[in-house]
This record gives structure tokens, sequence and C-alpha cells, in this order.
């Protein structure tokens, strides 16, 4: 089979969002219902302030509205939420996570810090390892 028929991708953080202060962005819940791999992939394009960093964190729960959240352990990530962070000098770039967890429900949040200009962000969710494929 394909990869085209063993993927499916979603929408975690909207192309074009645009943080100008510190104000976290947070991602749409992701239902991992009916897939074992689930991939963060996280998208910049203009980072404008000179000196911002941006944080990543992942969050798990089994509440839909993931009203239990909590951070994902980090044995239970693939790859590091340090190795997903970026600052302003990598404009329009790509960082990864993956989760490797049990968890249902996911969210990711990425921090800006130090940051006084537009940085322009987008994320896509890259769910594999369907359990009824074609996807």
């Amino acid at each position: 089979m394909r990869m085209h028929d063993t993927i499916k991708p979603v929408i975690a953080i909207v192309p074009g969002t645009v943080t100008s202060d510190n104000a976290a962005v947070v991602s749409a819940i992701l239902d991992a219902a009916g897939f074992a791999d689930v991939e963060l992939i996280i998208m910049t394009g203009t980072l404008a302030d000179a000196d911002a960093t941006f944080a990543v964190l992942l969050e798990h729960g089994d509440a839909a509205n993931l009203s239990d959240a909590v951070a994902v352990d980090d044995d239970e990530l693939i790859g590091t939420e340090a190795a997903a962070a970026f600052t302003y000098a990598d404009d329009n770039k790509t960082r990864k996570l993956g989760y490797r967890g049990m968890k249902r429900f996911l969210r990711a949040t990425i921090t800006p810090s130090a940051n006084a200009s537009a940085a322009n962000l987008a994320g896509l969710w890259l769910l594999s390892g369907a359990r009824k494929q074609p996807v």
C-alpha cells in the first residue's frame, strides 16, 4: 500500500496564524482514535522579532475537551520538545515531534518569549498506522 493510503493529515494550527506578542498559540485538539502513530509538524513563516524564542509543549488526555490534559512524558515522545522549539532565526523552517503514548486526545502549545513582532506559524498533525486502511 502506498503512503498516500496510510496517512491522514489534520490541521493543528491554521496556516497564517500570527502572534505578535508572548501569547501562546494553541493547536486544535487532535482525536487520534484508530491510529497508532502521531507526528506534529510545525511550520514557521517570517519570524520578525530579532530575539524571540518559541517553546513547544505537547499535552494529552482521555477527555475530548482535554479537561484532563497533562504534559506528555519524555518517554512517550519521539524526539524532544526542545528539538521542536525554534528561534527568531528559523524563518521558513519545519520542526517535528512524534507521539507514542496511549492517550486518545492531543494538543500542542507554542509559547513565545521576547516576541514583540509578527511570528507566522502553522501546524499539521500527521496520523499513520491506521487500524483500517486505506485512510
